[in-house]
């Protein structure tokens, strides 16, 4: 998973974007870190998935 670090760097970049906007290097800054964040956040959902046993009560 992101350190926190880079959470508060996606959050940051997000809040800028709103008020002021970005220049061009904070886009793709803020566009590699998506794409990080959401490349771990599958992982750790497909991980998820994978653990889930499905119980049958009969």
């Amino acid at each position: 998973m992101l350190g926190q670090e880079k959470l508060d760097r996606i959050n940051a970049l997000a809040q800028k974007k709103k008020t002021v906007g970005l220049t061009e290097e904070e886009t793709i800054e803020q566009l590699e870190l998506r794409e990080k964040y959401l490349k771990a956040f599958r992982k750790n959902f497909k991980n998820q998935l994978d653990n889930v046993e499905i119980v049958y009560k009969d």
